[in-house]
């Protein structure tokens, strides 16, 4: 049955898409992954469970802004919003599942900033899904009763990504350094609270990178993260933006980082350390402060726990505060992303002052590291995470990014060695075991 949700901005000029979700008998704990064919995959996992995509049935691409626009700017967020809903009100759904990921589903991508090109939706020709011990399968058509061509690719084995060489970022060691104790000194003149900085650097491979393989490395090593691959965009972000079903939005904000221990003992000793850390605290609650601040006007109901706790990764841990929230009548996923992006734990305090300093000093264009990434559905349900822990791959060639909230009494030296943890997740998903 077609999905009730009705658009609010229609378009009399949206193409009309057949939409067909089916259930699928599947082999418990068979990766999703490997449902994959070449190409360019759409993907959102985490484990076993999640949606991937393939084809291109529909696309949006946003385009940048000028420079000088406000960088809260949400121009984007609602030219994505009114795109879906024209789609959905000339679908024709179909959906023998009703779980959140079936009928008509779009894996997005925004950028951090306004004024960055890389903002896209894509409509996969194919979904397969699978929660909770449920599969299923969803194909996208111009014309009823169709199969499309995608359905039909063939399930090449995954290339091994070979050798990589490795190469500097925009900013060197030093430099970044340098960005980093200018940032120190503004924050402690009262210029701002807090500012986000983040590097880059870069990896060429021999051929073409197969996402794929990135994919099944990273859902296998981080089954807590949110592994993505949507419009380049690839990696495995611990932190979600927010969660939508029905009413109901979870959001997950980790500010505060320190590694794993090499045995039980240590591992608890620099987790308590955190938890005790003024500097820690005090990053983690503007983050805190920020996700209340944008949900209190957009919900009947917001619950924030007063004191972080512990999320222990792979490679880190983080401190940790899960929010739960009803939200009003009418209030959308895409309402929410847009004024939940960027979280303080992303960008800095206050929002905009944080932004410009970021654009000043970083020496690079973060396109889509750390914007909101995920998917949404007709019905309203979606999963959004900030695009952490990730890269932009390009064929053979991918743009790794890293980096940590700065406070008043954050160490130079301290930061670059969280933002060298951060990068050890692409690296090594990149790096083949023998290589």
């Amino acid at each position: 049955m077609p999905h009730p949700q009705k658009p609010s901005h229609p378009n009399t000029d949206a193409r009309k898409l057949f939409v067909h979700t089916v259930a699928l008998r599947d082999r418990v704990g068979s990766s999703l992954v490997r449902r994959l064919p070449t190409g360019v995959p759409l993907a959102w996992l985490t484990g076993d469970d999640g949606v991937v995509g393939w084809g291109e049935a529909a696309r949006l691409e946003c385009a940048p802004l000028p420079e000088g626009t406000e960088p809260t700017d949400t121009t984007r967020f609602d030219e994505a919003a009114r795109w879906f809903d024209a789609l959905l009100e000339h679908a024709e759904v179909e959906d023998e599942v009703e779980l959140p990921g079936t009928g008509l589903v779009t894996f997005g991508t925004f950028t951090f900033a306004p004024t960055s090109a890389g903002s896209t939706l894509i409509v996969p020709r194919v979904v397969v899904g699978r929660r909770e011990g449920r599969t299923w399968l969803t194909t996208v058509t111009d014309e009823p009763g169709a199969h499309p061509e995608e359905l039909l690719r063939p399930n090449s084995a995954p290339r091994p990504v070979g050798p990589v060489r490795w190469r500097p970022g925009s900013l060197t060691r030093e430099e970044w350094m340098g960005a980093v104790a200018g940032t120190v000194e503004r924050i402690r003149a009262g210029e701002l609270e807090k500012a986000v900085l983040a590097r880059d650097s870069f990896a060429d491979a021999e051929a073409p990178v197969d996402v794929r393989v990135l994919l099944e490395r990273l859902r296998t090593r981080f089954p807590a993260c949110f592994t993505f691959s949507v419009g380049g965009m690839v990696g495995a972000t611990p932190e979600l933006l927010l969660r939508r079903e029905g009413d109901q939005l979870t959001s997950l904000v980790l500010a505060g980082t320190r590694p794993r221990g090499e045995d039980p003992e240590s591992d608890q000793r620099l987790g308590q350390e955190m938890l005790a850390s003024a500097k820690d605290i005090e990053e983690h609650g503007l983050a805190v402060d920020s996700l209340r601040d944008a949900l209190e006007p957009l919900a009947e109901e917001l619950v924030v726990p007063a004191w972080p706790h512990l999320l222990k990764l792979a490679n880190v841990q983080h401190l940790a505060t899960r929010a739960h929230a009803r939200l009003s009548t009418g209030v959308s996923a895409l309402d929410a992303v847009a004024a939940l992006h960027p979280t303080a734990a992303v960008g800095g305090t206050p929002t905009a002052t944080a932004m410009r300093l970021i654009a000043e000093v970083e020496g690079m264009d973060r396109g889509g590291y750390a914007g909101p990434v995920g998917w949404l559905d007709g019905a309203g349900n979606s999963e959004w995470g900030i695009a952490l822990r990730c890269a932009h791959v390009d064929g053979a060639h991918a743009r790794l990014y890293a980096g940590g909230g700065i406070v008043a009494g954050s160490d130079p030296a301290s930061e670059v060695a969280e933002a060298e943890s951060k990068f050890r997740v692409m690296r090594e998903a990149l790096t083949d075991p023998e290589g």
